[in-house]
């Protein structure tokens, strides 16, 4: 029944983008797909931007959040303006680190309501914007029918496997329909990692359609903490805390170190999904009897401070990550990360150089990797350094915009869209 409903509202809408199109002329055409993108260098201060619409859901400020305000900030050194469109009022407004993009709020009455896209052909056309930038199954869905009526590229940014992407199985199966059906007539899609194309590939996307551009944030110092000579050591997890992030995995190895006498403290650092899961949760560090080795500290804008008191960093997910910016944010500051092998983990993360991989839902083999960083504090300068560097050279938030923006020069057909301020 849902998806007679969904289908029903999409092909309606679909109907009205049509028609409202024909009212509109088509400001360019795309260059054939496939053909290669060569990254643009850095735009001189005093020029006019190509103005992108992305559009987001808006609610959560979490990793793929923190991917498009780091975007915002540093994609008009390359040339582009970013706006938002935000389905929903939440907390990606009330923490955003760019304060010179545009937020629109967009008035979506219910999961279903497909008829807002009416607002962004007119935010569209007001503000003349060039491409429009979808970032969810959410966003997608709203922004093919604006990208139909104003004949503008739409891109797609794949941020995690949709049909793993939580333990919801329906709403995987639902999302991964609405993801499939409205991206027949994507421009282009950018996924995170290399895993994510591959998976892309799999659901028979267009290989010429599907780019990479690896996640990256700001360059830091280098962490001044050192490892305790005597005493615990403190390790954190940062995530919106959900089923898939594997927090039992990580609750259950901190009491096996417990249990083998070796001292840790975890701090918890983020929301949790639910109010029912966080209560879940807590009852489990109970149960462990680790009441006194846990503590849970909320959401937390400054994660740069937080990583800064950290020791390690630890993400035990089970499945669902695409290339997960606290990874990235740990080894910027030169924090050993030790994370499951999951998704795009690998392909920032090297094993036994940055810090540790282990096996996804394993807290026997968590608790070894956990001990082999804690038993051996002489590696620690080892991992934390490489860890550093490995970031800067290629994770860095420059180098993620710069490769965005060669992906919307190739769109656009136009190296050089730009023009001199008087």
């Amino acid at each position: 029944t849902t998806g007679m409903i969904v289908t029903l509202a999409m092909r309606t809408a679909e109907r009205l983008a049509m028609t409202e199109s024909k009212l509109l002329e088509a400001p360019f055409e795309l260059t054939p797909p496939g053909e290669q993108y060569a990254p643009r260098s850095r735009a001189p201060l005093a020029v006019r931007q190509t103005p992108v619409l992305h559009v987001i859901n808006g609610e959560h400020y979490s990793g793929a959040e923190r991917v498009q305000d780091l975007l915002a900030c540093r994609l008009p050194e390359f040339g582009y303006q970013i706006d938002f469109a935000s389905l929903k009022q939440g907390l990606f407004a009330q923490n955003r680190r760019c304060q010179n993009s545009a937020i629109h709020p967009i008035s979506m009455r219910g999961k279903w309501d497909v008829a807002c896209y009416r607002e962004l052909v007119r935010l569209i056309r007001h503000h003349s914007y060039r491409i429009i930038h979808a970032h969810t199954p959410r966003s997608l869905m709203i922004a093919s029918f604006a990208a139909a009526a104003t004949k503008i590229p739409l891109v797609y940014h794949v941020h995690s496997p949709v049909g793993r992407d939580s333990n919801r199985g329906w709403g995987n199966r639902i999302n991964s329909w609405i993801e499939r059906r409205c991206l027949r007539n994507v421009a282009q899609m950018i996924c995170v990692s290399n895993s994510l194309q591959g998976y892309m590939r799999e659901q028979g996307h267009p290989p010429e359609r599907l780019a990479v551009v690896h996640n990256g944030v700001p360059a830091n110092e280098q962490t001044s903490i050192l490892p305790p000579k005597s005493g615990p050591w403190t390790l954190g997890t940062i995530a919106l805390f959900r089923p898939r992030k594997g927090t039992e995995v990580l609750l259950k190895a901190v009491s096996l170190l417990k249990q083998q006498g070796t001292p840790v403290q975890l701090k918890c650092i983020g929301p949790f999904e639910t109010s029912t899961y966080g209560d879940d949760l807590k009852r489990m560090v109970v149960e462990l009897k680790i009441v006194e080795q846990v503590e849970w500290t909320g959401f937390e804008r400054d994660i740069k401070s937080r990583l800064a008191q950290l020791h390690g960093l630890v993400l035990p997910s089970l499945y669902g990550e695409g290339l997960p910016m606290v990874v990235l944010e740990a080894m910027a500051a030169g924090v050993p990360v030790i994370a499951s092998r999951v998704e795009g983990v690998p392909e920032a993360l090297r094993d036994g150089i940055d810090g540790y991989i282990c096996q996804p839902n394993d807290p026997q083999d968590l608790a070894a990797k956990l001990s082999r960083l804690l038993c051996h504090p002489e590696k620690w300068s080892d991992l934390s350094h490489s860890a550093w560097m490995h970031h800067r050279q290629y994770f860095s938030d420059e180098a993620m915009a710069k490769k965005l923006a060669g992906v919307y020069d190739r769109l656009l057909d136009s190296p050089k869209p730009i023009d001199v301020l008087a």
